[in-house]
């Protein structure tokens, strides 16, 4: 669904009354029904009422939208989901400002999640816009566009929320039996790390985060990333390492070990990979999320993703032509993490920041188990 009116379902229907004989049989009639048992599924989720929840995740590359409502058992379920590589964020490394162009595409990405919320009546939702906002000087002249335009009120989260927010999503998919994890987000315009510690009644605890102000898409434009020849990766790799080595140090300064028992990663970068790895022709959540890697699959996947042309890494189903020229730098990132924190394995998450979110609000409201963050 696509925030259709409650008629869609009936001008689909009346669509498959009046279509050709033809039409009825093959692929194009079990497409068509399909697509009406969906809308019939939506509308009959909406009918059993909510309450609805939101949550928006607008970055630096994507437009993500969550729609949950809470379940008896302490939980929640997703009822509706909305992303679009949109890029909001490209060129602000170098303009220090939203581009016309940027903005255009994520109003209309935005006009879609409006529709979505108005459609399944959300009356609690949190709407946050992170680094390209926080980075662009036109950043809050954009949200009071978005607020004026289509009547979402977004808010600009700062680096330690965002972070904390992913870990509260993504929480779940620790290991039970660790004590130390470190939680990592590869964005477009920034990524976070928090170093997570199992407390003595089992509560996970953040005991120190930071915020890297490079991403995906900033690293890409810094160095290219439709062509990336193995110097240029090295050098990809070296622009972050002695933030993130800062970071190890503080962390054995405090007294904590120098490798966590795993590595949980939230990002777009780890489950493209994961997909990859798991020779998937489609992207598949539902495999992916909750899967492992090791090191030697990391280093392996990233380097035939360096060595590829950028023709070659759109045909691959799990990175498409929108992501073809942002994935290889955060192959670098993850690979400079990997190279600090040593571990063998890593957790891979397909949730994180909306997910906490929706956590949060259904907490406040009483609704969901105590988060354990």
């Amino acid at each position: 669904m696509q925030g259709a009116p409650e008629g869609a379902g009936r001008r689909i229907l009346n669509r498959r009354r009046d279509a050709p004989s033809g039409w009825r049989t093959g692929a194009g009639a079990l497409a068509v029904q399909r697509r009406i048992r969906r809308v019939r599924r939506v509308l009959d989720i909406r009918k059993r009422g909510g309450p609805f929840y939101g949550a928006l995740d607008l970055g630096t590359n994507n437009c993500r939208l969550l729609i949950a409502r809470p379940t008896a058992e302490g939980e929640f379920t997703v009822v509706d989901a909305f992303s679009r590589i949109v890029r909001l964020g490209e060129g602000v490394a170098r303009s220090g400002r939203l581009s016309e162009a940027a903005m255009e595409r994520t109003l209309a990405a935005l006009r879609v999640c409006a529709n979505k919320l108005r459609f399944w009546d959300v009356q609690r939702m949190r709407l946050i816009a992170t680094q390209a906002c926080r980075r662009a000087e036109n950043g809050a002249e954009f949200l009071h566009r978005v607020r004026q335009q289509l009547g979402l009120e977004l808010e600009i989260i700062d680096a330690e929320t965002e972070a904390r927010l992913a870990v509260m999503g993504a929480c779940p998919l620790i290991d039970r039996q660790a004590r130390h994890v470190l939680v990592f987000d590869i964005g477009g315009g920034s990524t976070e790390l928090l170093w997570v510690e199992k407390g003595d009644n089992g509560e996970r605890l953040v005991r120190d985060w930071m915020s890297l102000p490079e991403g995906v898409v900033t690293l890409s434009e810094r160095f290219g990333g439709a062509e990336v020849p193995r110097q240029t990766y090295a050098a990809m790799r070296a622009h972050v390492r002695d933030t993130l080595r800062a970071f190890a140090e503080r962390m054995r300064a405090r007294g904590l070990p120098e490798v966590p028992c795993h590595l949980l990663g939230t990002s777009g970068t780890v489950t493209t990979i994961t997909g990859v790895a798991l020779g998937l022709a489609r992207y598949d959540r539902a495999r992916v999320d909750g899967s492992w890697l090791d090191q030697r699959q990391v280093r392996d996947i990233s380097e035939r993703l360096r060595a590829m042309s950028l023709a070659e890494r759109r045909a691959q189903g799990c990175i498409g032509e929108d992501r073809a020229d942002l994935v290889v730098a955060g192959c670098a990132i993850l690979e400079e993490i990997m190279a600090i924190w040593p571990v063998e394995r890593i957790r891979v998450a397909d949730r994180g920041l909306r997910e906490g979110i929706l956590t949060r609000l259904m907490e406040e409201d009483g609704h969901v188990r105590t988060a354990q963050t």
